[in-house]
């Protein structure tokens, strides 16, 4: 049973400073942008535009790790998450709008991420997918109410492992890596309507809302989690070290997780695509298709690595949803507390989790939402991000810790790009012809 209390046993010196400790919050958040309606956008993208979209995938790194720097830094440094920022310091229709926005999208990401493990374990040893599903859902819920925090948290750092899956995979194919170079530097891009919103899905799926929420609340945790933790404003002193370690923790997490894409991309490109397979809709169907193209093998590490990043997934899903809504309506909101301590925080975690199963449940076919899920979570990100960049630069929620320098130019390129990614898929969406 879960204690209110946020003291944990005391880290000594070696733990504090070794370097697993010091990845928390980044790598979790980098794997997780790597769910099955992740791998399924990837896929889709390699499927479609072959190895021409790999370049999405180098191009969003230092943009994607600046802003989750950033976002990891408006929570360490004011001690409370994005919705708590925004209730504080802007207009409440901002919040509300985004905040509807996401909890909507995560319950429906759940959905298809929970059907997508159905489907990956019905193909590995056969059975009822949708039940698999719920059964995915229940352990999921469970381990968010019943395991604290900093006990939990390490469970979600080794389901990181399971990424590797989609490395592995990649040796079990043939690649001219020269051809892999010159479509990296020199794709062979266009500007039609598929293209361009293959790239805003793709820009969706990797620069996610929920991502920022969750790293930002993340922070909010860790300070809960440590006898007598605060934030970098009250107590300045901890700046330099604190900042250092999200730099790290950040910049390894979103490697990582864009290292991932880029294989997964990669494989279904020079799989898929080669074979005249251009229509992905599922994570499970792009296992599927692997197996009389690359083996059993790979077809195995594929659908694998699927049920692994779902169930790190879900948990982040439901608790962003929940961060955010509790940060809205000022509620008792942390995975230490107990339950019945805060009733509504967990209970948005139970209902997004819960919503998700129920979807599957309908005469709809929720996985084929995943691509367009990806496209509506680049579109409602542009707004978010520049509220989180005015935020980061606003000493009334930094103080003096404000972002500057390289860390403030990548966020606003990142931002930019965002914003114009998805005017551009407007526009062409709306152009005759």
């Amino acid at each position: 049973m879960k204690k209110k209390t946020a003291a944990t046993p005391a880290r000594d010196s070696q733990q504090e400073t070794s370097w697993l400790a010091r990845l928390g919050p980044g790598v979790v958040t980098g794997a997780a942008d790597d769910d099955p309606s992740g791998i399924a956008t990837y896929s889709q993208a390699g499927a479609r535009f072959g190895l021409n979209m790999l370049w999405t995938v180098l191009l969003t790194y230092p943009l994607m790790a600046a802003i989750q720097i950033i976002s990891a830094r408006i929570g360490r440094v004011s001690g409370r998450g994005l919705a708590s920022n925004m209730r504080r310091h802007y207009p409440r229709w901002i919040l509300h709008v985004t905040v509807l926005m996401l909890v909507v999208a995560n319950t429906i990401n759940i959905a298809a991420d929970l059907a997508a493990m159905g489907d990956a374990v019905r193909l590995l040893v056969g059975g009822p997918a949708r039940w698999y599903a719920v059964g995915f859902g229940l352990l999921s819920l469970g381990l968010q109410i019943f395991i604290p925090y900093h006990r939990y948290v390490r469970v979600l750092k080794w389901l990181t492992l399971a990424l590797l899956a989609y490395v592995a995979v990649i040796f079990t194919i043939h690649i001219d890596w020269a051809q892999v170079g010159r479509a990296v530097v020199w794709p062979r891009a266009s500007l039609t309507p598929d293209y361009i919103t293959t790239v805003v899905a793709v820009l969706g799926t990797t620069i996610s809302p929920y991502l920022f929420f969750w790293q930002a609340s993340e922070e909010v945790e860790q300070i809960k989690s440590q006898p007598g933790g605060k934030s970098i404003r009250k107590e300045p002193r901890n700046a330099r070290a604190e900042l250092g370690r999200i730099q790290i923790d950040t910049y390894v997490g979103m490697g990582f997780s864009n290292l991932v894409a880029f294989f997964i991309m990669l494989t279904s490109a020079l799989t898929l695509h080669a074979h005249g397979i251009t229509s992905i809709d599922t994570s499970a169907q792009a296992a599927q298709a692997l197996r009389p193209i690359a083996g059993d093998f790979a077809f195995m590490l594929f659908a694998a690595g699927i049920v692994g990043t779902g169930l790190l997934a879900v948990p982040v899903l439901a608790g962003s949803a929940a961060y955010a809504m509790a940060g809205s309506f000022k509620w008792a909101s942390s995975l230490e507390y107990r339950p019945a301590l805060a009733k509504e925080f967990y209970g948005v975690i139970a209902l997004a989790t819960l919503g998700g199963m129920a979807i599957d449940f309908l005469p709809l076919d929720p996985v084929r939402g995943l691509y367009w899920s990806a496209v509506v979570n680049g579109v409602i990100s542009a707004p978010i991000m520049v509220v989180m960049m005015l935020m980061a630069t606003n000493r009334q929620v930094m103080g003096r810790f404000v972002i500057r320098g390289g860390l403030k130019v990548f966020g606003w390129l990142a931002t930019v790009l965002m914003a114009g990614t998805v005017l551009a898929m407007a526009v062409t969406a709306l152009s005759p012809g």
